[in-house]
Formats: C-alpha cells, structure tokens, sequence
C-alpha cells in the first residue's frame, strides 16, 4: 500500500476505501495530536465542532486526519454503506478527498455498555507544526477480522465462530492488518503509544496468544480494551493503533 501525501493537510495516508483510508503519519515539521471528547455527540454536529476547534487553533479543514466514532448499533453491510455515504459526503464538502480517494482514517464501533442513541462523534485527530520533533506520530485505522478493501459477509475470518479458538484466529488476523498498516505507514510497535481492543468477549486467550508475543516492548503502555461491538454485524473483534506525543481532552456543551 503505497503512501500519499495529503496536498494541503500535512500528512500521508494509506489508500483504503470509500469510507476511510488505512491509517495517516505526519509529515516531517509536523505532529498528529488525538483529541477526545468529553462525551460522544451526534455525528454531524461533531463536524461543528471541529470545524470550529481546527479554526480557534489556527489550522484548515485539511488536517482533520482521523475520526473515531460510536453507534447505537453494529450495522447490516446494506445499513453501513448507507452511514458511509452520508459521512463520506460531508469530507466531500470539506474538500478533503484527494483525487476522488478519501484520505480520513476512521474507527467506528458500537458499545455495549454506555450505549449511544444515534451515531456520534467520539474524538478525532489533527495535524499541527512541531518543529522540535523527529518522531513519526500516525494513526493506524480501526480494522476487523476482514480482508482488506472487502465489505462481504463471506469473507469474515472464522464467520459465526465465538468459540475460545475461533477468536484467536479472528484476533492473530486482525493483528496481521494492524501490523501490515503500521509497517506501510513507516512505523513498528516500540512507536505505538496507544492499542485499542474492541468486543464484547473476554481477552484471557487474545492477549497472551495473539498480542503480547507481537507487539513487544510497546506492551509497556498496556491494552486498552472497549465493551464494544464492531461496526457490522458477525465481526466480534477490532482493533486501531496510534502513535502520537500529545492527547487532549475538549469539553463540549
């Protein structure tokens, strides 16, 4: 997968598909800076408020870079590429397609508990100068026991399997994309900052068999796990990564 550069948002993105690309890094002079909410609000008003966070911060539309959003619900494939249509239509808007391709990493799972009445909008990242840093900072998006750039039922991993074994498998998979998208975006686990795990089942097999013996000196900064449910129907398990200096946390009326 090769790298594009964003033309006017300093950083480079993973081509993925229509809804979301595969992940983004910061070019050099500059930082990706992962910002949460305070408390999940409906999509589209997020756009609000970012627009208007990206502007009291001196920055365009352009270096909105990834989205992370919660929904009351996993999805139908039919029900997930309608949302994706809307959602894609509003960067549309912004401008921030690059050449026909969307450019937005983006995570999307729905919790089971603290559950969300209509999709919302859960944080989001951006890019800012930083002159003093060398360090790559990217975002590595969510992603399930999928093949890449697939929709389809058929081609989940161990389809319908929940089973102690059958979610190792799905879990070393969703490790293989986690890892295939780091390692395109220039990066490796000792610069991973922040790991996210995404299901409802319980993680007693998952970490000691399919992410502590991978992920290495990055499990110094641990695993955080979400009682979610990935974005559609029959995927049990999810994963994103990041690797960024600065986190922030925004109150929102």
């Amino acid at each position: 997968m090769p790298l594009v550069e964003h033309p006017a948002g300093q950083y480079a993105f993973l081509p993925g598909i229509a809804p979301y690309s595969g992940g983004v890094v910061s070019i050099p002079g500059f930082e990706i800076v992962h910002v949460t909410l305070d408390r999940p609000i409906p999509w589209r008003k997020g756009f609000t408020v970012i627009d208007n966070f990206l502007a009291s911060h001196h920055r365009p539309r352009a270096a909105l870079c990834a989205m992370e959003l919660r929904s009351p619900a996993p999805f139908t494939f039919a029900g997930f590429g309608e949302f994706n249509a809307g959602y894609a239509s509003v960067l549309a808007d912004w401008g921030l397609f690059v050449d026909g391709v969307n450019p937005v990493a983006r995570t999307n799972v729905a919790p089971e508990t603290a559950r969300v009445d209509e999709p919302c909008l859960f944080a989001f990242s951006y890019t800012r100068p930083c002159p003093f840093t060398q360090s790559k900072t990217f975002i590595v998006a969510g992603g399930g026991e999928l093949p890449e750039g697939i929709l389809g039922a058929d081609a989940i991993i161990a389809r319908g399997d929940v089973s102690p074994n059958g979610l190792v498998a799905k879990a070393r998979f969703v490790m293989d994309l986690m890892e295939g998208r780091l390692h395109a975006l220039g990066a490796d686990w000792p610069d991973v900052s922040a790991i996210d795990v995404y299901t409802i089942h319980g993680l007693d097999r998952i970490l000691p068999e399919a992410l502590l013996p991978r992920i290495g000196v990055a499990a110094r900064r641990g695993v955080v796990w979400y009682d979610t449910r990935p974005p559609i129907v029959e995927i049990e398990y999810e994963m994103d990564l990041r690797g960024v200096r600065t986190e922030s946390r925004l109150a929102v009326e």
